[in-house]
């Protein structure tokens, strides 16, 4: 089963040979090395390149073992290239395996690190790198910062609706549900029944991603780390900060005196958790105001199924759901996504006109292109309709505005000029942001 994966194909294809590392970046298990092992490799012996041309590292076998040593990983590469006038492409998988090992001039000065060796390779212009990895001893964003302005980043996300649905086929609407409900994290679509892809999901969570974070930033309070990942799971789509987390916790395990759990603990949990990728934090923005708000803010899950696992498929609210689903989408497009707020005159219980905030759900910017979009489950009522569409009337502007809905089929336009479209047509159609 080959999934397409074109998205991310092509900006690899138009990074090659621009002299930085190019470092494939995301959540654990969401296909970076498929894409890189196998797509990208593909593509390049179509073009006619050589196979023993490019270079090929798995750090995370025994079979490479030799070259998570940094000195012997550069010296081996040299030694097949840097006398040849011949292309090279270099592909290291877990790069992170590598060790860190003495400098042979200066045993006691700074180690050598796999930075160094590739530094040192990427100054031979007839070789072109790309790296992947993400585990306990260093996740990817890791690796990206290290690179900072001597590398290129390949974002990659679990499949997007798209992607999914390339490969199930059928019913539209079933493919939708069953991915609202496991995800598209790529081995659910070689679990053949529902219990195995339930068990899959509970694993990653369980097994990989908390151990991951647990191991590599040596939490003492797992059970505080839990808590949040709860918490986080069960609040996509609501307004939060790590003080109403902590608050949270506290009040729900009844904690007090030393047993409180601290602030700078959950914020710092808090952190980990968007640094490996497995949420986003999304930031309110004033419309009119042109500024950020310190806080709250919402967080995303970045795959739906990991989060309906982490809560035992339980809370299946479609409203949440949806609006999830939508954010990661705008992400997988690469948009940068805020909250958006604008204000109302409106009168209070005792008669005075006040300024009231309604919410944008998301404002997706591309490029010079801005896109407002409400994230709605059904419009049943002309109340519901008016709430849905009054936050784009104030902005006073003229950028598209679209209502993602799970209640039409076919798209249409209202007096207002709003686009009404629903969310398998938005989750197929990328021309709309």
């Amino acid at each position: 089963m080959e999934i397409k994966r074109d998205r991310y194909l092509k900006k690899i294809i138009s990074f090659m040979w621009d002299g930085q590392v190019k470092v494939i970046t995301g959540i654990r298990r969401c296909g970076k090395s498929y894409l890189l092992f196998k797509l990208f490799k593909s593509y390049l012996l179509e073009e006619g390149v050589a196979e023993d041309h490019i270079l090929s590292f798995e750090l995370d076998l025994a079979k490479d073992i030799r070259y998570r040593n940094p000195l012997e990983l550069a010296s081996h590469v040299r030694g097949i290239i840097e006398h040849s006038t011949e292309q090279y492409y270099l592909f290291v998988d877990e790069i992170q395996m590598s060790d860190e090992v003495p400098n042979p001039y200066n045993p006691d000065g700074r180690k050598i690190t796999f930075y160094d060796a590739l530094n040192d390779l990427r100054s031979l212009s007839n070789l072109d790198i790309y790296v992947t990895g993400s585990n306990s001893k260093m996740l990817s964003s890791d690796i990206l910062t290290q690179f900072r302005g001597r590398s290129d980043e390949i974002r990659v996300h679990p499949l997007s609706f798209v992607e999914y649905y390339s490969v199930v086929g059928g019913d539209k609407q079933e493919a939708f549900d069953d991915f609202a409900f496991y995800g598209g994290m790529p081995f659910i679509l070689s679990r053949p029944t529902d219990a195995s892809k339930m068990a899959y999901l509970k694993s990653l969570f369980s097994e990989v991603y908390f151990k991951d974070i647990v191991e590599r930033k040596k939490i003492k309070r797992e059970d505080v780390l839990s808590s949040i990942l709860d918490l986080l799971c069960s609040s996509v789509g609501s307004l939060t900060n790590p003080t109403k987390v902590a608050d949270s916790i506290n009040t729900m395990q009844k904690r007090s005196g030393e047993n409180v759990v601290a602030l700078n603990t959950v914020k710092s949990y808090m952190d980990y958790l968007a640094d490996s990728f497995l949420f986003t934090e999304c930031k309110r923005w004033d419309v009119k105001g042109k500024s950020y708000f310190d806080y709250p803010n919402k967080y995303y899950c970045e795959d739906i199924g990991l989060r309906n696992a982490r809560i035992g498929f339980r809370q299946q609210e479609m409203t949440h759901i949806m609006e999830n689903i939508v954010f990661n989408e705008l992400m997988i497009r690469e948009c940068s996504v805020d909250i958006g707020i604008v204000y109302s005159n409106e009168k209070n219980t005792k008669g005075r006109v006040v300024p009231v905030a309604r919410e944008i759900d998301f404002i997706a910017n591309s490029g010079d292109r801005k896109t407002y979009i409400q994230s709605a489950y059904a419009l049943g009522s002309e109340d519901k309709e008016i709430t849905e569409n009054k936050p784009f009337l104030l902005t006073g502007d003229s950028f598209p505005k679209i209502i993602v809905r799970h209640d039409i089929r076919k798209r249409w336009y209202d007096d207002n000029g709003i686009l009404n479209v629903g969310i398998i047509d938005f989750l197929l159609d990328d021309t709309l942001v």
